[in-house]
């Protein structure tokens, strides 16, 4: 347990955190666009048809 740091002696951290904050975005992003595409939970077509405004088609 005490030996974890060894893992840094690999792996340079700033490209492992560049990595790790790009493949959030894009994780992030891949989902929002899954939510949009689906009508139950597209908050877009939600808030339109809520406050009487017609939906982006």
């Amino acid at each position: 347990m005490s030996k974890f740091y060894k893992i840094w002696l690999i792996f340079d951290p700033r490209r492992v955190f560049v990595a790790q904050g790009v493949f959030l975005f894009l994780l992030a992003a891949m989902i929002h666009l899954v939510l949009l595409s689906n009508p139950a939970y597209n908050w877009l077509d939600i808030a339109a048809t809520k406050y009487n405004r017609v939906a982006a088609e």
